[in-house]
């Protein structure tokens, strides 16, 4: 009876213990919801309040290609998008308009233009800034974006903690879960403005994850351009990584050509090849806005996904 009793106890402390470690991890980071509405176009799930150790819990948003469920052995490239609010939902977007990726993924693929992929949107928060600026461009103990604006600790900056959040969490998460093709050949990142740095950062610190780069009107600028020097410097070598740059004329785009000319230059002379590995626009009139991306995100997902 002794022995029964104690093996019976011994079986409420092994439940509770399990029962508390599942209690530990939050159900909504594992259980996706089916996202729908007029703007949504294709099967989006959201994996609300996705927990990381690194960095504060978001949202994720996965948009699956056509035939998905149909192609039970078939695996995806995976490109990773930044101010994911923005990307697939003109009801989540803080302009009321979206990037309209699905509706252009769809159309790129039964077109034959693209690659069918998994597009994972990771949305940002309120240290969007914090957690898009390349930590390591930076060497002062202060950072200031533009003249005027106060000093705050550069150790505020947390773009490799985000870097982190998305190599050794997220995508092992989207891999584990998702039908992914895996290598750097077929993962890659995007984002607009300080999205664009970020995109650029993270090949620069992970060449061996992610294969592309998509830097739409990239904020070169910010805090005297020093991210220009660090790519310089960091630049991985021509043959499996490509970049995709375009700039606007109007609004803050106005300021990015210069920048953006030389950064060309540079990655020509480093031998990177004009439509091959490298494809840079500019697109006259064009603003800094989802409206002006919407408008030609096209361009930068038929070059990451050429099929």
């Amino acid at each position: 009876m002794g022995i029964r009793m104690g093996t019976f106890c011994v079986a409420l402390l092994m439940l509770a213990a399990a029962s508390a470690q599942a209690q530990s991890k939050p159900a909504s980071a594992h259980v996706a919801q089916a996202v729908t509405g007029d703007g949504v176009t294709g099967t989006l799930l959201r994996h609300a309040q996705f927990p990381s150790r690194h960095v504060a819990a978001r949202n994720v948003d996965v948009w699956l290609p056509p035939g998905y469920a149909e192609a039970a052995g078939t695996r995806y490239p995976v490109l990773y998008m930044h101010d994911g609010q923005n990307v697939f939902d003109p009801s989540t977007s803080y302009t009321k308009v979206d990037w309209g990726v699905d509706e252009a993924m769809t159309r790129l693929i039964a077109n034959g233009h693209a690659r069918a992929a998994i597009v994972v949107a990771v949305w940002n928060t309120p240290k969007r800034l914090q957690e898009y600026m390349p930590r390591k461009a930076i060497t002062g103990e202060t950072f200031i974006p533009t003249p005027g604006d106060p000093p705050f600790p550069t150790g505020e900056i947390v773009a490799d903690d985000y870097l982190a959040f998305l190599v050794t969490e997220l995508k092992p998460f989207i891999d584990a879960h998702y039908r992914t093709l895996t290598g750097p050949e077929d993962t890659f990142v995007m984002g607009s403005s300080m999205g664009g740095l970020i995109s650029a950062y993270a090949v620069l610190e992970y060449p061996q994850v992610f294969g592309g780069a998509g830097c739409v009107s990239t904020h070169w600028p910010i805090a005297g351009g020093i991210v220009e020097g660090y790519l310089a410097e960091h630049l991985p070598a021509p043959g499996i990584n490509r970049f995709y740059f375009d700039y606007g004329t109007e609004a803050i785009d106005a300021m990015y050509e210069p920048y953006q000319q030389r950064i060309d230059a540079l990655m020509r002379t480093r031998g990177y090849r004009p439509g091959a590995d490298l494809l840079s626009h500019r697109y006259l009139g064009a603003t800094h806005n989802e409206a002006a991306w919407r408008d030609r995100i096209e361009v930068p997902l038929m070059f990451l996904l050429r099929p």
